[in-house]
């Protein structure tokens, strides 16, 4: 289901689904949608042409992940940019924690605006790179991201932040499962196994959310075997 463009090229119209996904926090997704549509624009954190899609293309695509979640979890959104997805995730779950990690200041001071504006107190933002935030958001239950990588180099940021047995849960696009075919021995090589393509949102969005999946067994190896050498011959 999809929602009207506002007028003028403006935000888009709130689809009726929204209220199905976010309950009786709807009226906090209304507030981030009006500054991501707005503010957001303005300092560059989304582009213009994304406002019209708002709702549809960017906050109910990250919302309806949680459905994948449960009660309690601790989740790392890597890259987090303008807070997709993980603050339409701490709107829609407020019973997990959510960190927003991002490493660029100008994105992490939007957030922090967001974060204090909307009341989350399930949500921080820690600036950083996702290697460099190991010792603050460690022993994750899930590590999301959107749009961030591709699946090699993103498996081999989020594993280390992953408990054994956490999840990888990575929105992706049409392309997924292609992905997965390319890195898998990148992306086993880092811990992470059972690689796996899920739609969320049947009956809420059209097309339904991408996400690969993947679950963590091991820690990562040292480092990548070396070849062997090939013997000599007399």
């Amino acid at each position: 289901m999809t929602g009207d463009q506002g007028d003028a090229g403006g935000v888009e119209i709130e689809p009726a689904v929204a209220l199905a996904v976010f309950g009786d926090r709807i009226g906090l997704a209304r507030r981030y949608a009006l500054a991501l549509g707005t503010d957001g624009v303005v300092r560059g954190l989304i582009g213009p042409r994304e406002a019209g899609r708002l709702w549809t293309r960017h906050i109910l695509n990250s919302a309806v992940v949680g459905s994948l979640l449960s009660n309690g979890q601790r989740v790392v959104d890597i890259g987090s940019g303008a807070g997709l997805p993980g603050i339409p995730l701490a709107i829609a779950r407020p019973d997990c924690s959510i960190d927003l990690v991002e490493p660029l200041e100008r994105r992490c001071i939007f957030l922090q605006e967001m974060v204090d504006q909307l009341g989350l107190v399930n949500c921080r933002v820690i600036r950083g790179r996702a290697e460099q935030v190991l010792a603050e958001c460690g022993g994750a239950d899930v590590v999301t991201s959107r749009a961030v990588a591709p699946l090699a180099k993103l498996a081999a940021w989020s594993a280390p932040l992953l408990r054994v047995g956490g999840k990888l849960l990575a929105l992706k696009g049409s392309s997924a499962a292609e992905e997965i075919e390319r890195d898998r021995l990148a992306v086993q090589a880092t811990g992470l196994v059972d690689l796996a393509v899920l739609t969320v949102g049947a009956g809420a969005l059209d097309p339904e959310t991408v996400v690969i999946s993947g679950r963590r067994i091991a820690t990562a190896p040292a480092g990548r075997p070396k070849k062997a050498k090939p013997s000599r011959r007399a």
